[in-house]
């Protein structure tokens, strides 16, 4: 890091450490200050509906003072121009030499990336147009075939956005276990099945062992031309052409957009399937919402930025090593689980962006789960255990149900009420019963659970993980962490590779794989 950094640093970690009481009793104003809005309106998120997010920080230890110095140290870093970088489409993923243009997918980039987009979004359109016309027979289910990124944007967009039913039902298989893809079997019938593969390289090893087991199934079930049943998503087209894929059903997508970034790419290809194509557009307008705020909002008023504040405080000054989400809507029960992969694959990493070894913890382990099941299972810990983990509360205010309005009441009053308890805690009868408080949490209250709802969240997230990046000085959009294990892997299914230690050995032999 340089001396600039180094000094912002040391000024974030001498400001006074006050009790989240002390805060709200020296501030009456400190919610209002501590929150703040991103909305959409009529024209922007598709389906004629206005809609927005309303992000507390307040029972967090944020003040003006902490805020101010990571202003400072946001400053020191290069912020601006790094997210102007990430914006215009120059080569932020410095390790492998290339843009990252996710953001290109919603609209905003640079011109030649927002064209591309266009044209690729549009091919997708048709695509899903003549699925749903019948052009391609009666298709009344979609079995979609990634890993990572690729399964975990389309299972949360999906689980989120067809509540009230799909319009072709589909099942998400990552897992090369076979029982997964023996269960997608089981749920579709062969003679009214689409396969889509969605493989970046068009050679992971998951995705296409998985998708070459699909083909027999149709093959073995009468379908007289398998490949004919296959929809390739890939941003390496020859490779999908060559493996048996008409061209006419590879839908393409940028090698610059990474996989746990690619929802908005033809990776979407089955949400719009399932949930339609409106839904799919609204969920591009939702996160293009929170690009604008992202790109035109300077400092604290910053908020996916001064979510980042809180983070690196937490991580850094206060020691968290790890951060809790729980969302308090089914239709969310994914979302800890897509934050996971976001978050520690982007800054899980050991070294800066020019290769030097990193100055400090990076990202947190994130986990969680949905409210208020988590409740009577983890919520012990937060409230009574020794670690100080931060949480992160997202709920909705419209229910995504139609029984009786008590059930989405006491599920919102659970969420508000936790927040509550963990700053205020109690004194007990005895030690046993007593709660320490000043624990800290963050709240996310959406309008309802929409598309464009997701999309926002989705987007917020996104740039959160960047201006965390920025303030740890590291590359977000790199994964090299993934692929030692598989190499080993590969080298184990070919017998070579490097000698194995004992103890491999011994479980290779009591797993018959000698």
């Amino acid at each position: 890091m340089s001396e600039a950094v180094l000094t912002a640093w040391e000024a974030v970690r001498r400001v006074e450490r006050r009790t989240l009481d002390a805060l709200f009793a020296s501030d009456p104003e400190r919610a209002t200050r501590l929150s703040g809005r991103i909305a959409w309106g009529e024209g922007d998120a598709g389906h004629g509906t206005a809609g927005g997010l309303l992000c507390d920080w307040s029972k967090t230890h944020l003040d003006d003072a902490l805020l101010a110095a990571f202003e400072r140290l946001a400053e020191a870093c290069g912020f601006a121009s790094r997210r102007a970088a990430l914006l215009d489409g120059e080569r932020v993923n410095v390790t492998e030499n290339r843009a990252a243009t996710h953001i290109a997918q919603r609209g905003i980039g640079a011109a030649a990336d927002v064209e591309e987009a266009e044209a690729l979004r549009e091919r997708m359109r048709l695509l899903v147009e003549a699925v749903h016309g019948g052009a391609l027979g009666e298709v009344r289910h979609l079995i979609h075939i990634g890993i990572g990124g690729s399964a975990l944007g389309p299972a949360l967009a999906i689980g989120a956005l067809t509540t009230d039913g799909a319009l072709v039902n589909t099942h998400v298989v990552s897992n090369i276990d076979g029982l997964a893809l023996e269960r997608a079997f089981g749920a579709c019938d062969p003679a009214t099945t689409l396969i889509a593969v969605a493989s970046k390289t068009f050679t992971t090893i998951e995705t296409m062992t998985n998708a070459r087991s699909a083909l027999r199934w149709l093959e073995e079930s009468g379908v007289a031309d398998p490949y004919g049943r296959v929809i390739a998503l890939t941003a390496d087209p020859d490779k999908a052409v060559a493996f048996g894929v008409d061209e006419t059903r590879v839908l393409p997508f940028p090698a610059s957009v990474g996989g746990r970034y690619s929802l908005w790419s033809s990776i979407g290809f089955p949400v719009a399937l399932a949930a339609g194509w409106e839904a799919f557009t609204a969920l591009l307008a939702g996160a293009r919402a929170v690009d604008e705020h992202f790109r035109d909002t300077e400092g604290r008023a910053n908020l996916p930025l001064r979510a980042a504040f809180a983070d690196q405080y937490y991580t850094r000054v206060r020691g968290c090593q790890t951060r809790a989400v729980f969302a308090y809507d089914e239709r969310l029960a994914l979302f800890p689980a897509y934050l996971q992969q976001l978050e520690m694959e982007s800054n899980g990493k050991g070294v800066t962006f020019d290769q030097q070894p990193v100055d400090g913890p990076t990202a947190p382990v994130t986990w969680g789960g949905l409210g208020t099941d988590a409740q009577h299972a983890v919520f012990q810990l937060l409230h009574q255990g020794t670690q100080l983990a931060p949480v992160d509360f997202i709920a909705a205010v419209a229910p995504g149900d139609a029984l009786d309005p008590a059930h989405h009441r006491i599920l919102l009053q659970n969420c508000l009420a936790q927040g509550a308890a963990l700053m205020a805690g109690a004194k007990g009868e005895d030690p046993a019963r007593a709660y320490p408080g000043d624990r800290p949490s963050a709240t996310i209250l959406c309008d309802d659970i929409d598309a464009a709802t997701l999309g926002a969240l989705i987007a917020f997230h996104e740039h959160r993980t960047f201006c965390n990046a920025v303030l740890m000085q590291i590359n977000p959009f790199d994964q090299f962490g993934v692929e030692l294990g598989k190499r080993i892997a590969t080298a184990m299914d070919k017998g070579g590779g490097e000698p194995l230690d004992a103890g491999t050995r011994m479980l290779l032999e009591a797993a018959g794989l000698d």
